[in-house]
């Protein structure tokens, strides 16, 4: 028994080697199907132009080749590049995204979402707005508001041009009245609520009150001196 093993054994260590090659290889070309979350890059954006419509920024994608290549695809080096070079005002659809992806050559995109993406552009522009104060509680009893303003009383609103266009005003947060009694000042932030607008540059205001206290009606009536007795002259009635 031991002969027959022994005999021909370098043969057959070649034959074990070549089975052990084989089943590498066929295990290594064996096709897999890998799922990746790519970043989605939206490149160059032209000057005075901006994005205002909801772009997803990840895209599910499986990928389907074979194995050794699977093994050397890190998922920190996949992405998907939109290049909005010269690009102009307006809605534009980039269609078959599966070949912007960076893949290495023999892998497969079978499932690519989203497919596609709607890209909005629009004109960067700026607006001039005023400043609403926003109030709550009431002062002190026997004291009132004299007077309430912003400094500065306008700011600056910047961003997408037809989102621009409905805001009117912006406003502050709560300024609290309650239990007052006295004139004050507050450095208060701004309230814009924009989805593709924003502030330019200041996003807080000054607010300043005077409170004075309540004249009441009776101290506003002048006490009357009582006058001597006139005679009624003779022959009145």
């Amino acid at each position: 028994m031991f002969k027959m093993l022994t005999e021909n054994w370098t043969l057959k260590i070649i034959s074990l080697i070549l089975a052990l090659l084989l089943w590498m290889f066929i295990m290594g070309e064996r096709r897999l199907e890998v799922g990746y979350r790519v970043p989605l890059e939206l490149q160059n954006i032209p000057q005075s132009l901006m994005v205002a419509n909801e772009v997803p920024s990840m895209v599910d994608v499986r990928v389907s080749g074979p194995r050794t290549l699977q093994m050397k695809v890190s998922p920190n080096d996949i992405s998907i590049i939109v290049d909005l070079t010269d690009l102009k005002p307006g809605l534009t659809t980039f269609k078959r995204l599966e070949e912007r992806l960076n893949l290495p050559s023999g892998l497969r995109v079978t499932r690519l979402s989203p497919s596609f993406i709607d890209l909005k552009l629009e004109r960067i522009k700026q607006k001039r707005v005023p400043i609403k104060i926003a109030l709550i509680g009431e002062p002190l009893s026997g004291f009132e508001v004299a007077s309430i303003k912003a400094v500065p009383d306008e700011v600056i609103i910047e961003g997408a041009e037809t989102e621009l266009k409905s805001v009117s005003e912006v406003t502050t947060e709560d300024v609290d009245l309650n239990g007052v009694n006295e004139g004050f000042s507050l450095i208060v932030p701004l309230v814009h609520r924009g989805t593709y607008t924003h502030f330019k540059d200041e996003k807080t205001t000054e607010v300043q009150v005077d409170i004075q206290t309540v004249i009441s009606t009776a101290d506003e009536i002048e006490t009357v001196e009582p006058q001597p007795n006139q005679q009624i002259p003779e022959g009145g009635n």
